[in-house]
């Protein structure tokens, strides 16, 4: 998982709050909208019966007759809100049934935070940290098994093709062990500035990678680079050992979180980028 920090150098991210999402949705129009325009989305929230519990989260798939590869979306510290909604319908729109779970289902149905989110206030950042002790490697492994379940169970998807999943700082490392939870269906995993995915801990993310038959894409943020050096060798190492094709890029110039619209490090081309290399990734895998 991401460290302390959560998000170096971002700010605010106004995304969680309905008004900024109104207003992220029109300022996206010019990237996003043709996508949607031409390939109308079905939106629904659902609910996913796991081992501990019960998920709420959102579901996308493209409008019409068809089945399409599905995918998992795993959000960063915030969890479900207004911009990861975006992204799941953003994705469906390029042919994919999405599911976007909320994090912290276990203690608090989404969205968690109301209103603006300051990551430099301490007071802020301390309210997360009873959500995220709920997220344990243990249970992800649950909630991984169960969302793929709760995808294949959908008229919509295509259960000839594999999954993909892809997660966002903290779960960036979600989606690698969703890979080591399910094997045989995921084809693809891709983390964006995650953190923790190759740590001396027994529980570590890059432990799963032997047992896994995905293709990787581990895309990182230039601040975080520099804060862990190695971090980038550490895990090209751990792939390239078990043989899974992958790609670790950092991306120069853009920040943590630089993904994610909304916050004030959020760098368009950057995102743009990454966002090309996510489609050309499941194009290519999810066969």
């Amino acid at each position: 998982m991401c460290d302390d920090d959560i998000h170096q150098g971002l700010i605010e991210d106004p995304t969680v709050s309905r008004r900024a999402f109104g207003l992220m949705t029109v300022a996206a129009a010019g990237i996003a909208g043709v996508a949607q325009a031409s390939v109308p989305v079905v939106e629904k929230d659902v609910e996913v019966k796991t081992p501990d519990g019960v998920a709420d989260a959102a579901l996308y798939y493209p409008e019409g007759k068809g089945t399409w590869p599905a995918v998992v979306i795993w959000p960063d510290v915030v969890s479900l809100r207004p911009v990861f909604r975006e992204m799941g319908r953003r994705l469906a729109a390029s042919g994919y049934v999405v599911l976007v779970p909320n994090l912290y289902y276990r203690v608090k149905r989404a969205p968690v935070v109301e209103g603006g989110f300051n990551f430099a206030n301490p007071e802020d950042r301390a309210k997360l940290g009873p959500l995220r002790a709920t997220v344990t490697p243990d249970g992800t492994d649950r909630d991984a098994a169960a969302y793929l379940a709760f995808l294949d169970a959908q008229p919509q998807t295509n259960k000839k093709k594999k999954v993909g999943t892809q997660g966002y700082c903290m779960g960036g490392p979600l989606a690698f062990r969703t890979a080591g939870a399910v094997p045989g269906r995921v084809g693809a995993v891709a983390s964006f500035h995650g953190g923790g995915l190759h740590t001396d801990q027994p529980t570590s993310p890059h432990l799963t990678l032997t047992k896994t038959k995905a293709e990787y894409l581990v895309a990182i943020a230039d601040n975080d680079d520099k804060q862990d050096p190695t971090g980038k060798d550490r895990i090209k190492t751990a792939l390239d050992a078990a043989k899974r094709p992958n790609k670790v890029e950092v991306y120069e110039g853009a920040a943590h979180g630089w993904t994610v619209k909304g916050g004030q490090v959020y760098n368009e081309p950057a995102a743009e980028k990454a966002w090309a290399e996510l489609l050309s990734l499941y194009k290519r895998a999810l066969t």
